[in-house]
């Protein structure tokens, strides 16, 4: 296949990358073992035997080639590729090196030089391409929206996703996508900071001949023309996709068998007396046979010859990479734009909560309609547990919001590992965009629920103060929420966590067992219950007050026996703790976020060292 090759040409890039690995080896380890050894010993010693994925590997990729790493299900492939990338830091290589131009790999300043792309294509799928590639450049890119929308235009063209630039990416949908072009929009994601290095793992996993040939002819043409060092991983190419790679590094149970070029492996096999069928491609014959291929010598692979030398020395003066394309501001007004785009599409989200609010409301009142104007012990009853049920719904129905998190924290992790943002700009933006949602579903239900219940009347502030404590509420839900989705591995352990802890907190809100009848072992659960703070705020707004010392909730024989005021006292409760309640439901609010934030920081943390 003709390409449009030109000489190599840096097109404006200051340094080509070469990447060499000397003496390899990597052996799985636990977690326990890694954290050890990474934050201890700084070394191997006291290790267990444990299975080496890579041994003793030697290899180079160099700039303006395409590099293939094949071989057999279990060779190494991915792994070797993941430390290339620095996915796996150089610490838990258990010996040997990589180095970039001939100096030891530096993982943080690498990584914002590189795109590497995984086998997964994890996208937003409620964003079109366009959007998906200018939100990836605006936070990439330091020269604002004018910069990134050009460098998208010029992206799209390259990677030949024009004609479906207002397409969503919609995984699994007859509205969205193919599998190609959903695998080139992970390319360009990788590709909209202009990086020197593309590192993609199986770039034609899941393609047709058709889709898969035009992927890796693109990569092709990146390496020609622009100059850029591209390794990739593969299993079995076809005969038209093979013949674009100019280097392939073969191995097998973690050595490598061949480092070279194609004609080189043609000659290897030739020499060990195999003979190549005529309609076998020399890759997947030579994978069949691997086991009876020799194992070259560790030291076999050539030095760096001093034309190469020339290219050893830029990686020195790059550390200014490592300052953020944008301000805090601009990252949160990007993420928060990204994140409204998100929850305005997911209906499941947007408009089921908004009916769920609305509708709710509407049952709710009608059931307990007009309670709040009936006096008695079972009136009193019905009034409490008006407020229980209300804040059981409130609270319950934020774990919808748990995929969406799960699902933003997994790009969050890819973005920042590669110095896109701050990760306390994803957590602010993710707060702030909520902040007039929730407000907007808690006015839906509070609106209808409040006037048809009958609760207090003399003044819109009882109203208003009823309205600001379920916005509080589901802040405070939201925020619970966040912060366990980013400590669960997944969706079935959270929904179970959050459950598990709701029902909790229910129990120790003090509407079932008062404060003084739990044990003095789980008092502590009361002061951390989020039904508790809300649960008191209902009261004394509706008891509480002026109005408390004149409000009669039980008459006997034509008299008042219990005012509101008085009923407050006996359940321990001050008119002062209207305020301070809500004190220490923002308190929840931010601790929730701030430990979700650390949560989150740790593991993006240990995804970049």
């Amino acid at each position: 296949m003709e390409l449009p090759v030109k000489s190599p040409d840096s097109g404006g890039r200051k340094y080509p990358y070469r990447l060499e690995t000397r003496d390899l080896s990597y052996k799985l380890s636990t977690k326990f073992e890694d954290y050890f050894r990474c934050d201890f010993c700084g070394g191997n010693e006291g290790r267990a035997a444990a299975k080496f994925i890579l041994k003793g590997v030697n290899c180079e990729a160099r700039p303006g080639q395409v590099t293939a790493i094949a071989g057999p299900s279990g060779a190494g492939k991915t792994t070797l590729l993941d430390i290339l990338a620095g996915k796996i830091p150089p610490c838990e290589v258990s010996s040997g090196e990589v180095l970039v131009n001939g100096k030891p790999i530096d993982v943080k300043v690498f990584r914002r030089v590189s795109g590497y792309v995984t086998q997964d294509d994890t996208l937003f799928p409620l964003l079109t391409v366009e959007e998906t590639l200018m939100y990836s450049a605006l936070l990439r890119l330091p020269g604002g929206r004018k910069e990134a929308g050009s460098r998208v235009k010029e992206l799209m063209k390259e990677l030949g996703l024009e004609h479906v630039a207002g397409s969503r990416i919609r995984e699994g949908s007859n509205n969205g996508i193919s599998g190609g072009e959903r695998r080139r929009v992970s390319i360009g994601v990788d590709l909209v900071h202009d990086p020197a290095v593309i590192l993609i793992d199986e770039p034609t996993s899941g393609l047709d001949s058709a889709s898969a040939l035009h992927a890796v002819t693109l990569l092709k043409s990146m390496a020609v023309n622009q100059g850029k060092t591209i390794v990739l991983t593969i299993h079995q190419p076809g005969f038209r996709i093979l013949e674009l790679f100019d280097r392939i590094v073969l191995l097998s149970n973690g050595f490598v068998v061949h480092n070279g070029g194609l004609n080189l492996l043609e000659e290897r096999l030739k020499f060990a007396d195999h003979r190549i069928p005529r309609h076998v491609n020399v890759l997947e014959f030579a994978i069949d046979v691997i086991e009876t291929l020799p194992v070259p010598n560790p030291g076999t692979l050539s030095n760096i010859n001093r034309e190469d030398r020339k290219i050893t020395t830029p990686i020195r003066f790059e550390r200014k990479l490592l300052v953020y394309p944008n301000s805090r501001f601009d990252e949160v007004l990007i993420l928060g734009q990204r994140f409204c785009s998100n929850i305005f599409r997911t209906k499941q989200l947007f408009a089921t909560r908004v009916i769920q609010a609305l509708v709710a409301g509407f049952i709710l009142g009608t059931i307990y309609f007009n309670v709040g104007n009936d006096k008695g012990k079972i009136a009193l009853q019905t009034q409490t547990g008006f407020f229980a049920f209300t804040l059981t719904f409130l609270l319950s129905s934020t774990t919808e919001g748990l995929p969406i998190f799960l699902q933003e924290r997994r790009i969050l992790m890819r973005e920042t590992s590669r110095g896109a943002y701050r990760v306390s700009s994803y957590v602010l933006s993710n707060t702030i965009v909520f902040l007039p949602f929730l407000l907007m579903i808690g006015i839906l239900f509070t609106s209808p629920v409040y006037w048809l219940v009958g609760l207090r009347k003399d003044t819109i502030d009882g109203f208003l103060y009823f309205s600001l404590v379920v916005w509080m509420v589901l802040l405070m839900a939201n925020s619970f929420v966040a912060c366990f989705s980013a400590l669960v591995p997944n969706f079935i352990m959270g929904n179970s966590v959050i459950a598990g802890l709701m029902g909790s907190f229910f129990l120790f809100s003090g509407y079932f067992i008062a404060k003084d009848k739990i044990p003095s072992y789980w008092v502590f659960m009361h002061y951390l219950s989020l039904f508790k703070y809300p649960f008191e705020c209902f009261m004394i707004n509706e008891y509480g007050g002026e109005q408390g010392e004149k409000k009669c909730i039980e008459i006997e024989n034509g008299e008042c026996r219990l005012y509101g005021s008085s009923f407050l006292r006996q359940q321990d409760l001050k008119d002062s703790q209207k305020w301070t309640n809500v004190g220490v439901m923002l308190g929840f609010i931010v601790g929730y976020r701030v430990l979700g934030l650390v949560i989150l920081w740790f593991r993006c943390y240990k995804a970049r060292n």
